[in-house]
């Protein structure tokens, strides 16, 4: 096996090909290393309160599942079908590019802004990885600490699916994006342990479960409509964690810290404004420019309801831990995203739900 280090993430797509002889010493690791001062904590008072906290972590015990072999991989969509195909149109079908596509090449581009898509999800849940065993360290309160090692083994679960699905399914990785890349450097080379809560469990995790509920919803692929509902059902837990850790912590802040903390939080916003917006498919296959790619995306009515969605589920969780501060309100409502602060938060999770056995392969409800 060889390590071979570099400064940043590749930059071209990567292809994988089931006649390709893969021996051992083939293998090479691209790894890209970064610093962190992190100050770890022990917590000597090993007391278990009867709380939320230590039912989320009991769920997150009963209700662990098997990536290998819970999901039905033997299934195998339709090579002429598409894997994401909403019941209206989307944006891009209306373009004289698009409609000028052959019937494979248009194939092709769903399969592509898939793979660009859930990508996307795989770095992600990569960064939630190494964000949640950051934590398992650093948390303060026992609690936090087996909770944060039970989310360590749920993300190293997620990334685990994300990279099965697309290299066996699709074939196709694509890089992280840019923008999500800035934003899990900034949290995971934070050396306070509150930023790296507030920035993947209320932000990242937030803005990943409504993302992963809206492609759940549309695509037509049964084995990725249950990987999704099974990963949902650990990031709604995931969520709702960081929720009620944070409330409470919070308020033993000073002002200070607490605008500190809201500027962290506005800024993980804007740029995760930019991580919602994948180009590059469109403009190997509608032959845009990566700017002029950016702006169709910005400019459609369906892209502002994506993204106004899945900033709904943050916003009102930021509102409920308390950094919707005076001083920080009028930046979020320069960003329309105000209008969502008494939308429902997620400090409250459906138990019942959560408490059910996950369901089989053709047992999952169409939206949820």
């Amino acid at each position: 096996m060889k390590i071979n280090k570099q400064d940043g993430p590749p930059k071209d797509l990567l292809y994988f090909d089931d006649e390709l002889d893969i021996k051992p010493s083939h293998v090479e690791d691209v790894v890209e290393i970064f610093k962190t001062p992190l100050t770890g904590a022990y917590n000597w008072d090993y007391t278990v309160a009867d709380n939320r906290i230590k039912k989320l972590y009991e769920l997150g015990k009963e209700l662990n599942w098997n990536g290998s072999i819970d999901l039905q991989w033997d299934y195998n969509h339709p090579a002429d079908e598409k894997l994401v195909d909403p019941d209206e149109q989307l944006p891009h079908e209306t373009l004289a590019a698009y409609e000028a596509l052959s019937d494979q090449e248009k194939i092709d581009f769903d399969r592509h802004t898939t793979a660009e898509l859930l990508s996307q999800f795989l770095h992600g849940e990569q960064g939630a990885l190494l964000v949640a065993s950051q934590l398992a360290s650093c948390a303060p309160t026992y609690n936090a600490k087996l909770y944060a090692a039970s989310q360590t083994f749920d993300e190293a679960r997620h990334v685990e699916v994300f990279n099965k699905y697309l290299q066996d399914k699709i074939g196709i990785h694509y890089p992280i994006n840019p923008s999500l890349k800035l934003l899990l450097d900034k949290i995971l080379t934070d050396e306070r342990w509150d930023l790296k809560f507030i920035g993947m469990q209320i932000i990242i995790e937030g803005l990943a479960l409504a993302a992963f509920q809206m492609l759940k919803s549309i695509t037509k692929d049964p084995l990725l409509k249950q990987l999704l509902h099974y990963v949902i059902r650990d990031e709604a837990r995931h969520v709702t964690f960081g929720i009620n850790y944070l409330e409470d912590f919070v308020k033993t802040l000073s002002p200070e810290e607490i605008q500190d903390r809201a500027e962290f939080a506005y800024e993980a916003c804007v740029i995760s404004r930019e991580r919602l917006i994948n180009t590059k498919a469109e403009q190997k296959y509608l032959k845009m420019t990566a700017e002029e790619a950016r702006d169709f995306q910005m400019q459609t009515s369906s892209f502002e309801m994506f993204r106004n969605f899945l900033f709904s589920r943050v916003i009102p969780n930021l509102s409920r831990i308390g950094l919707l501060t005076d001083e920080i309100r009028p930046k979020f409502e320069a960003l329309g995203l105000l209008e969502y602060e008494h939308a429902p938060d997620d400090f409250e999770c459906d138990w019942a739900e959560l408490n059910k056995p996950l369901e089989k392969f053709d047992e999952i409800p169409e939206a949820s």
